[in-house]
């Protein structure tokens, strides 16, 4: 047994014998890897009491010590708002959930008739504070605890994944895939990634005139109602770079963009599945066939991104009221995940993301229903009709085929 593989079993065993470890566990790994480059190992059996001892002991011996975060990231409960600002430039978020960065997309022709919907995105930078616009990418996915994102080039679908540093903005390693990828998500231990393949982009876009449209060809997706072309999915170790293919067929009622996502638990994905049951949601095991969802998950919805509470209690479900005003006021209802029954409401017509088990951070509209929807990010707070502006307004809805900012929030 070689060195690699000893420590791979140990860390499995120490994985089976302790409570799972937090969201930083991935970046701590990653960052002993990196110095273990720079030592020697005396022995294999030196090296796997290491192992097992940096396992443990990591979150006392390295808190802090090599973070390069201002001070204004690490104020834990804290609210981070700059409601002057739309798009943000200064950091956004709620105690431990984080604007890791956001992104803006709209058509780049390639012919007359043919466009790629094309994302830029803005990284948050984490010695200043401020979001800073990297080009570079495709597709972004942000591991929890904001140390580590993984990448995409810009012609997808891809045929590598990058690793990059957050930190330095540099990519630390590169992951080859066989089957062109075009969409990530980090499981919510940031240890793994599942990688969507498609065999074109899943972002073209066509001209087509739309029924009721204001006489002008719009761009709309190139691939609906059955066209996908999307053929599986990767689920990648991140410390190792292992892999295992799953295909998948694309479902009659796919849409061109049917990325998937991890499970809570990481023993299932998901993806969107319009027409399904349950939430517009379709599980599927780590071999690519289709199950039942777990029973914490069966009545979310894929297109409510804040989905289960901490605690595993609430599901984040969709608008539920409008009430007139100026601004008009939006409730969204919190479920139970195991009945579906609603429990509550609170205020935001979109949850994004949980901050604890009683707040979570929302879209919020700032017109009235009668005028052109601008929502802002707001902090909510279950039980309460208050809410705490964390951006400024987007512009009005006003473009078809363009998409302004769209956050991406993630705990560190």
């Amino acid at each position: 047994m070689n060195v690699e593989e000893l420590v791979r079993d140990t860390l499995r065993e120490l994985a089976a014998e302790e409570p799972a470890e937090g969201p930083r566990f991935a970046d701590r790994v990653l960052t002993l890897r990196r110095r273990r480059r720079t030592r020697r190992l005396a022995s294999v059996a030196a090296t796997a009491a290491a192992v097992v001892a940096i396992a443990v002991g990591v979150p006392l011996l390295h808190h802090g010590k090599d973070d390069v975060r201002p001070a204004q990231v690490l104020n834990q409960g804290g609210v981070h708002a700059h409601p002057d600002q739309s798009p943000p430039r200064d950091l956004i978020g709620a105690g431990d959930t984080l604007l890791a960065a956001y992104y803006t997309a709209e058509p780049h022709p390639q012919t007359k008739q043919r466009a790629v919907y094309e994302r830029t995105y803005w990284l948050l930078d984490q010695k200043t504070g401020k979001y800073e616009k990297d080009t570079r990418w495709s597709f972004v996915a942000v591991a929890p605890g904001l140390r580590t994102a993984a990448v995409l080039e810009r012609n997808l679908p891809a045929h590598r994944i990058g690793l990059l540093d957050l930190a330095t903005g540099k990519v630390e390693r590169w992951i080859p895939v066989g089957h062109g990828v075009g969409g990530l998500a980090f499981s919510a231990d940031g240890t793994r990634l599942v990688a969507t393949a498609y065999g074109e982009n899943p972002d073209l876009r066509v001209k087509e005139k739309l029924h009721g449209a204001d006489g002008e060809d719009k761009w709309i997706w190139a691939a609906r109602f059955g066209e996908s072309s999307r053929s599986g999915f990767y689920v990648l170790d991140v410390v190792s770079g292992r892999r295992s293919w799953s295909p998948v067929a694309h479902g009659r009622d796919d849409n061109a963009r049917q990325d998937f996502s991890f499970s809570r638990d990481g023993a299932r994905v998901y993806t969107p599945f319009v027409g399904g049951k349950d939430g517009l949601q379709q599980f599927y095991d780590l071999k690519g066939n289709k199950v039942a969802a777990p029973a914490a998950e069966g009545y979310l919805r894929a297109d409510v991104p804040a989905r289960l509470s901490p605690n595993g209690r609430l599901a984040a479900w969709g608008l539920t009221k409008e009430v007139s005003g100026n601004p008009g006021k939006s409730y969204s209802s919190l479920r139970d995940p195991r009945t579906g029954k609603e429990i509550t409401k609170v205020r935001g017509d979109s949850l994004l993301a949980w901050v604890d088990d009683k707040r979570l951070i929302a879209w919020e509209r700032v017109t009235s229903l009668k005028e052109d929807y601008r929502p802002q990010l707001v902090l909510v707070t279950i039980g309460s009709d208050k809410v705490v502006p964390l951006s400024g307004a987007k512009d009005p809805n006003k473009y078809f085929d363009r998409e302004e900012w769209q956050p991406l929030f993630v705990r560190r």
